[in-house]
């Protein structure tokens, strides 16, 4: 009997002792309660010692975390409404603190939710669609003239603040409120931008417009330049057949220069034979088939007709 309860005396002290040691991971944060009530925090990692039966240990990833927020549907300073799609990091920084204001990360990303979702609204409904969109370094393309016009004035590519400049206001809004609940914001980044539904239609028949109008633009120019093609074919053209007909007339006349030098040589050694010549080349000319001539039997026209007979 004494051997038995030596044993449960022996296994009791085993249990206390093993009971009064805890071990933290490298990852993790330890908080220490008694009764539910925190009584204190561990934050190095190995073997620790709490009083045992009594006393509790509630770990916490002391790793960075993922926020990940619901896509809301905000309108824009220039009234247009987009969804946005946000995410964020973040880890604790007080694990005490953390306990006692949001008791676990499911509540951490409760309170996240409300507190981004309302700084991202606030900095979206202030802010216009296009400098949600471009990023701080952004330059328009050389020749590009970027003047929009917002209530009545004018606004140019100076006076608009980038992407980058957007968030780094949302991270430094939203990190105020996290040394309350003993979080630290390690960044704020917007996933993704789109239109709803309605003004997505209307961005598209937009875009079908502005492109139609550039390609009307190039037809437009195309046409002009082939004007001018055609306008200085044309004027090639007509120089090339002025020049042909000068060259060609000048060619002719030195032709029939020509011939008429030899013509002259030949009827000047026979008088006779180039009057013989000259007059069947009228015959030629004069008589056509089935058709009837009337001359004066004693007309020089009709002298080799004679002669012929």
């Amino acid at each position: 009997m004494m051997k038995a309860v030596g044993i449960g005396l022996v296994l009791a002290v085993v249990g206390l002792a093993f009971g009064s040691m805890f071990v933290v991971d490298e990852s993790q944060f330890a908080i220490v309660t008694e009764f539910g009530a925190p009584v204190g925090g561990v934050r190095e990692a190995g073997l620790h010692f709490k009083v045992p039966l009594t006393q509790q240990v509630r770990r916490f990833d002391r790793r960075i975390q993922m926020w990940d927020g619901d896509p809301n549907q905000i309108p824009t300073k220039d009234k247009r409404y987009i969804w946005v799609d946000t995410a964020a990091r973040w880890r604790i920084e007080d694990p005490l603190k953390f306990y006692t204001t949001v008791a676990t990360e499911r509540g951490a990303m409760s309170r996240l939710d409300d507190i981004l979702d309302s700084v991202v609204r606030d900095a979206v409904s202030s802010h216009l669609l296009v400098e949600l969109v471009r990023g701080t370094d952004y330059k328009a393309p050389e020749g590009a003239e970027e003047v929009m016009d917002f209530d009545g004035r004018e606004i140019v590519p100076e006076d608009l603040q980038g992407r980058e400049t957007i968030l780094a206001d949302i991270l430094t809004e939203a990190r105020k409120a996290m040394p309350e609940y003993g979080i630290e914001l390690v960044d704020v980044q917007i996933k993704r931008i789109n239109y709803v539904e309605q003004v997505l239609r209307r961005v598209y028949d937009r875009m079908i417009s502005e492109r139609k109008k550039v390609a009307s633009q190039f037809r437009s120019e195309g046409e002009g330049e082939k004007a001018n093609i055609l306008g200085q074919m044309q004027k090639e053209l007509s120089r090339i057949n002025s020049d042909a007909y000068r060259e060609s007339v000048q060619i002719r006349g030195e032709a029939d220069a020509r011939a008429a030098g030899v013509y002259a040589e030949a009827y000047s050694k026979n008088p006779e034979f180039y009057g013989f010549v000259r007059t069947l080349e009228s015959y030629r000319t004069a008589i056509k088939e089935n058709a009837r001539l009337v001359i004066s039997t004693d007309s020089d026209f009709y002298r080799y007709l004679q002669r012929a007979r």
